[in-house]
């Protein structure tokens, strides 16, 4: 199902674009200098709202060239992740029969039992209160981190060339927003890291409880019916069912699919929803939603 303008070009996208760039900028520069606890805030948004485009990008808008769409979001304003890396990952995720799989879902928070077991007590204690959302929002950006470049470094070393170009590209991008920061922004680096941080841990309200362990794979999606400042900064891909039955469908069209057909996503995923992102902070703010080890695995 693809949703676009006669012309190939989806202007809600690109005002998204330049809203998450003229946040970044405005907070980089004339923002950091008024009060950089402003600054990095705005910085902070900009870059994770740069994150959820960069989701759209890779599913194929605004444009209906892939290399338009890479160039849009070209600028690693987020600075962590490289484009192609998470093309190629996001796209293997979408897969709907793996998810949650411990080892083929390149976006899975849970670890195979046994390789659980030969953890540490002091890494356990670690994985378990990322597993609260505090827990991911402090520490989840670094864990995730170290644990995404790991492996693609033993894939490096295993003479993965897609990879390897993957990161070899992230290098100007990243040198294109050092270089602003640098010679025109007004923020110290330290305030500049910290924005970058802030943008991940945001994300990873998103991610939190996107999907669970289920012997069904089409119920291990979830849909929150939030639309608050936080689905506008995700882009509606808090309604993520509908975005993984329907991933070639605009993020602006996805709230009017969902209504339309509330009732077959909610049967379709077993009924697993909640309301707003309100209602996540409150039951899981310091209390785990799921234990780190795959509670189904292995699968028969």
């Amino acid at each position: 199902m693809d949703d676009r303008h006669a012309g190939g070009v989806e202007w809600p996208t690109l005002a998204i674009a330049a809203l998450a760039y003229g946040l970044w900028g405005l907070g980089t520069t004339l923002a950091a200098a008024l009060w950089l606890p402003l600054g990095i805030a705005l910085a902070a948004l900009g870059a994770a709202l740069h994150g959820s485009l960069s989701h759209e990008a890779l599913h194929g808008h605004p444009f209906r060239d892939a290399r338009a769409n890479a160039a849009l979001v070209f600028p690693a304003l987020g600075v962590a992740v490289p484009y192609l890396r998470f093309r190629d990952t996001h796209l293997a995720h979408h897969t709907d029969a793996i998810l949650t799989d411990p080892y083929d879902d390149p976006e899975s928070n849970y670890l195979d039992p046994a390789v659980w077991a030969r953890l540490p007590r002091w890494r356990k204690r670690l994985l378990v209160l990322n597993n609260t959302l505090l827990g991911r929002m402090i520490l989840g950006p670094a864990l995730g981190q170290w644990a995404f470049m790991a492996e693609d470094w033993r894939a490096i070393r295993a003479g993965d060339r897609r990879v390897l170009a993957g990161w070899l590209l992230h290098v100007p991008s990243v040198a294109l927003v050092l270089g602003w920061v640098a010679w025109i922004g007004a923020m110290p680096w330290w305030a500049f890291a910290l924005s970058c941080y802030l943008s991940l841990s945001l994300l990873r309200i998103r991610t939190f409880l996107e999907h669970q362990a289920h012997e069904r794979a089409r119920a291990r999606t979830v849909i929150i019916e939030d639309r608050g400042p936080l689905a506008l900064l995700f882009l509606n891909n808090n309604l993520h069912v509908v975005h993984h039955m329907h991933p070639k469908v605009p993020w602006y069209r996805l709230p009017a699919l969902y209504r339309a057909n509330r009732d077959r996503y909610l049967a379709r995923n077993d009924g697993y929803a909640f309301a707003s992102y309100a209602e996540i902070f409150a039951r899981y703010l310091t209390r785990a939603k799921d234990p780190v080890p795959h509670p189904l695995w292995p699968r028969g």
